[in-house]
């Protein structure tokens, strides 16, 4: 059987760009990659049994550091399961001893990583600035006594959203 993972950062972005082709179950989530905890990939992982394929677009959506990646990679190896990263066109086995694979694999691994830390960088001399300019006020704060509220009126979820100004997710992490 072959299993897609598709992974896109935000709840704005969409899977377009990762197309896997033919596959027989699909297993998708927008969340950071930072995030050690991402549900679909977790379930994906549960789900696989020995002989399947984990079809990945790319490195940088399984994982956004190299220790994360390799204990992934193990993970599925130690259960019979074949991962392959289309971009990169690798593939790793559980019987698999490709050494030049491997290399490959912890330089990309290592490229993700480093990319990942320069964009927090980035990200926090943004904000400084923005701040030091009085043009940074944080994260917008939402009110889950309010969207539970609308939703024990019978509010949808993303009529909820709306007015708010949040996402959906966030919309769903205040009624759990």
């Amino acid at each position: 059987m072959r299993v897609g993972y598709r992974r896109v950062s935000s709840i704005d972005q969409n899977f377009d760009r990762q197309e896997l082709g033919e596959i027989d179950k699909l297993f998708e989530e927008k969340e950071s990659g930072g995030s050690a905890n991402r549900q679909a990939l977790q379930d994906m992982i549960a789900y696989v049994r020995a002989g399947d394929e984990v079809v990945v677009y790319s490195i940088d959506r399984l994982a956004r550091n190299l220790r994360d990646l390799q204990t992934i990679i193990q993970e599925l190896n130690d259960k019979k399961v074949s991962i392959s990263f289309l971009s990169e066109r690798l593939t790793f086995t559980a019987d698999s001893n490709d050494a030049f694979a491997k290399l490959q694999l912890q330089m990309l691994g290592a490229f993700s990583e480093y990319e990942r830390n320069i964009i927090r960088i980035r990200q926090a001399e943004g904000i400084k600035k923005a701040k030091e300019r009085g043009v940074y006020s944080g994260r917008k704060k939402i009110n889950p006594e309010k969207i539970r509220e609308l939703h024990a009126s019978g509010v949808t979820p993303t009529v909820i959203a709306q007015r708010m100004g949040c996402s959906r997710q966030s919309v769903y992490r205040s009624l759990t």
